[in-house]
């Protein structure tokens, strides 16, 4: 037992994946592939793609949002675990990396679940809305410009059904939302972000230390 989180050192992380870890062979390409990308930072673990997986899983999810693809890992572990007729509608800017994202997802027999929109993503989602979309998802996933967070946050409650999921990644920032020395624009905004979802009672809320963090919000109603 213990009262607190445990940290992960180097070999505690590696006894976790080697006792846990179920990934996709495809997953493990992509994951390889990028790890000599130069952005390769902008990739999710695996452990918490399989965590995001099961929660689709467990939720029963069938249309979901994506904020932020890069070279499609995230979307590729919930496309996995979505049932056949499941819908993703993926939201990013770079073509790119959408490219290398689309070739994975086509070797994984998943391409057709994934819905591509190449644009900015709070565009994106208004026109979901006015097109009346609005409480039809079950899942969305917000990985993209730290700046924009609160907005992106605000329009996929708009979209997502009562018990629907919010997951926000980066929400401890490497350890900078505590450094009170760090001022820059993408800290203060989780910091501001962390601090009214901690306040929002619209949903129910947990931090989770995964990953450089994970928060889980729950559309109550």
């Amino acid at each position: 037992m213990s009262r607190e989180t445990r940290n992960l050192s180097p070999a505690l992380r590696e006894y976790l994946l080697s006792v846990s870890l179920r990934e996709h062979p495809v997953l493990r390409q992509l994951r390889e592939a990028t790890q000599g990308h130069p952005e390769s930072r902008y990739q999710i673990a695996p452990e918490q793609g399989q965590l995001m997986g099961q929660l689709v899983m467990l939720m029963g999810a069938r249309r979901i949002i994506e904020v932020g693809v890069f070279t499609g890992y995230s979307a590729l572990s919930m496309a996995l675990a979505m049932p056949e007729d499941g819908r993703l509608v993926a939201c990013d800017t770079s073509v790119p990396y959408t490219e290398v994202a689309k070739g994975y997802w086509r070797g994984a027999g998943v391409e057709g679940k994934i819905d591509l929109r190449i644009g900015p993503a709070a565009e994106t989602l208004q026109s979901m809305i006015a097109a009346g979309e609005a409480g039809r998802y079950d899942f969305a996933f917000i990985d993209a410009d730290k700046e924009r967070y609160d907005t992106y946050y605000e329009q996929l409650l708009v979209l997502l059904r009562p018990g629907g999921l919010i997951a926000v990644d980066n929400v401890l920032w490497s350890g900078r939302v505590i450094d009170p020395d760090n001022t820059d624009a993408d800290t203060e905004a989780i910091r501001a972000f962390n601090a009214k979802l901690h306040k929002d009672d619209r949903i129910a809320l947990s931090m989770v230390p995964i990953g450089d963090g994970l928060t889980l919000a729950m559309k109550r109603r």
